[in-house]
C-alpha cells in the first residue's frame, strides 16, 4: 500500500519544477507552451530542454501535482497529438507552500542585509 504524500513532503521544489507548476497556475498547457512560457517569463534564465521538461511532468503526473486535461482548443487551433496539462488541488496547494516557503528565505536575507529592503 502506497502512503499518501503531504503537500509538504514535496518541498523544496528545485527550480524548474517548480515553474512547471507556475506555467500551468494560470490554466492548460501543452509541454511546447509551458517551456516557452518559462523561458519568457524568466528572461530565458530558466530553459528546459524537451527531455527534463517531459521528465518533470512524467514525475508530476506519477506524484498527482498534474493531470493531463480532457479540454482541449478548438479543432481548427490544435494538434491532436498534443497533450495538455493542468495543476490538481495538490500541485497547486504544493506551488503555494514552495512560494511561501521562498518568502520566508527573501525575508531571512532581508533581515541579514543581504537583499535591499522590499518597496512598499
Amino acid at each position: 500500500m502506497t502512503k499518501k504524500k503531504t503537500p509538504e513532503s514535496f518541498l523544496p521544489l528545485s527550480t524548474p519544477v517548480f515553474h512547471v507548476l507556475l506555467a500551468l497556475a494560470d490554466g492548460d498547457k501543452h509541454g511546447y507552451v509551458i517551456a516557452k512560457e518559462i523561458a519568457r517569463r524568466t528572461g530565458n534564465e530558466v530553459r528546459l530542454s524537451a527531455g527534463t521538461l517531459y521528465g518533470i511532468i512524467k514525475r508530476l503526473l506519477e506524484d498527482t501535482l498534474i493531470e493531463e486535461s480532457e479540454e482541449r482548443p478548438d479543432f481548427s487551433l490544435d494538434d491532436e497529438r498534443r497533450r495538455y496539462y493542468r495543476l490538481t488541488k495538490l500541485g497547486l496547494r504544493v506551488a503555494e507552500l514552495e512560494a511561501e516557503r521562498m518568502e520566508r528565505v527573501l525575508a531571512l536575507a532581508r533581515s541579514k542585509h543581504v537583499l535591499g529592503p522590499q518597496n512598499a
